[in-house]
């Protein structure tokens, strides 16, 4: 009897170590990075990851794949929260992580001016928009200094983000009347528009080249009730059907009318985009479209739409540029309607002093009880100060003429200036197809002035 059951327990035992070296063969041992997933597919939740390396989540449930074995990660997946994205779009290096940069991974809104593009840099900040679903009103393309919004996700210090959504519309479009160039202002319908050094032109190279009744095309940002900081003017635009931005004040339910800046607004007969009709209330950023231009300051509108929203839910993080209002304290006041809380923020751009109502800001934070407890501050514009603008293009040069005449991402650029920087390369080296990076302060007609060009790989 001993002689028989022991080569049988030798053979189970054989057996046993062989499916186990299967096993771990299989990947049954974890995937190196998570140990939670099977050949390099897991699931996440509450912000935990696994996928290999390769699936980042927050603020919900998400997805992931990947190799496992590699360490390779598609790093794609889907959320519950609508506005969801992973760190890759499909361009990864290994790490399940795209050119949006590492650990970005925060459920994020921004909105503002695009001050770059090479995805689109909104804000300061660049979103890969690789995977974006890009819906544009009012314009061909994403251009410089329209304003937009961008849905996606964020690192922690909002540095880098990648795009799953970016929309973008004008604000006001209509006949031109009280211009004050000294004040550096004029009126569309009602609405008073003022003008910054960020401010970009297209079809004209400055407020003295506006003449009173032409129609021009703002994209901006709004502020107190009845005004608009411009971050784009189109003069002579290709559209001219009537639109304005405004605050929402004096709702007449039983009229149907409601005011934004001096103009009534009929909107008995309108559609509701992006609100309903029952939520519309005082203090409610709206964009209003007709298609007869005001008459005695009574505006007959076809749609109304609701603005960029700006997401409440806690943990998100939030982007926003535009114009202070309601200012009581560092800690209390607001921005595009939001209430925002900015006592341990790190402030750059101007002495902390100078915050106060119409100081143009940029702020960078994450949202807490339907208010925006902010971690970056850049103070952008102080009025009867001024502040600095800055443009970037990143990409292919295309449809070269010379150094004055060439395009980047569509946008027309002129680095012929005495005083442009050429890093890696000289103006001798520009040609179509070669990638560079140009910033400059200004856009004049149309044309980016170029201060820096540096040549990439």
């Amino acid at each position: 009897m001993n002689n028989i059951k022991k080569p049988r327990r030798l053979m189970l035992g054989l057996l046993y170590v062989a499916l186990v070296a299967l096993l771990l063969s299989c990947g049954g041992g974890g995937d190196g990075a998570s140990g939670g997933s099977v050949a390099g597919v897991g699931s996440s939740a509450a912000g935990t990851a696994t996928a290999g390396a390769g699936a980042d989540a927050a603020a919900g449930a998400s997805t992931g794949t990947g190799t496992g074995a590699t360490g390779d990660a598609s790093g794609t997946g889907s959320g519950t929260g609508g506005d969801t994205s992973t760190a890759s779009n499909g361009s990864t290096d290994g790490s399940g992580v795209g050119s949006g940069g590492t650990g970005v991974t925060a459920d994020a809104a921004g909105i503002g001016a695009a001050d770059g593009l090479g995805s689109i840099i909104l804000n300061g900040l660049r979103y890969n928009t690789d995977s974006a679903a890009i819906t544009i009103e009012d314009a061909t393309e994403l251009q410089i200094g329209i304003s937009a919004r961008v849905a996606g996700k964020v690192d922690a210090d909002f540095t880098s983000g990648v795009a799953t959504q970016v929309v973008s519309a004008a604000e006001l479009r209509g006949a031109v009347s009280a211009i004050d160039i000294p004040a550096g202002s004029f009126v569309v319908m009602g609405t008073t528009v003022s003008i910054d050094s960020a401010t970009v032109w297209a079809g004209a190279s400055g407020l003295a080249d506006v003449v009173s009744g032409s129609i021009v095309q703002v994209w901006g940002l709004p502020g107190a009730p009845g005004t608009l900081r411009a971050t784009r003017i189109q003069v002579a635009p290709t559209l001219s059907a009537p639109l304005v931005t405004g605050t929402v004040e004096n709702i007449d339910s039983g009229r149907k009318t409601f005011m934004l800046g001096q103009l009534t607004i009929d909107f008995g007969a309108a559609a509701f985009t992006g609100l309903d009709a029952s939520s519309l209330a005082n203090g409610t950023i709206v964009r209003v479209r007709g298609t007869a231009a005001p008459f005695a300051n009574l505006f007959v509108a076809t749609k109304v739409e609701g603005w960029y929203a700006v997401p409440v839910s806690n943990g998100i993080a939030v982007q926003l540029a535009g114009v202070i209002t309601d200012f009581a304290s560092r800690g209390s006041f607001k921005v595009l309607g939001t209430p925002v809380d900015a006592t341990n923020a790190q402030i750059t751009g101007g002495p902390v002093g100078s915050l106060g109502n119409g100081v143009k800001v940029e702020v960078d934070g994450f949202m807490s009880g339907g208010v925006l407890v902010v971690k970056k501050l850049r103070i952008r514009n102080i009025p009867g100060t001024g502040g600095p603008a800055s443009f970037t293009l990143i990409g292919a040069i295309g449809a070269y003429q010379s150094s004055a005449d060439f395009r980047v991402r569509g946008q027309p650029v002129d680095a012929s200036g005495s005083s442009t920087v050429f890093e890696n390369g000289t103006a001798a080296n520009l040609a179509n197809g070669q990638r560079v990076t140009v910033v400059g302060d200004r856009v004049v007609n149309g044309v980016l002035i170029a201060q820096r060009v540096t040549f990439t790989p």
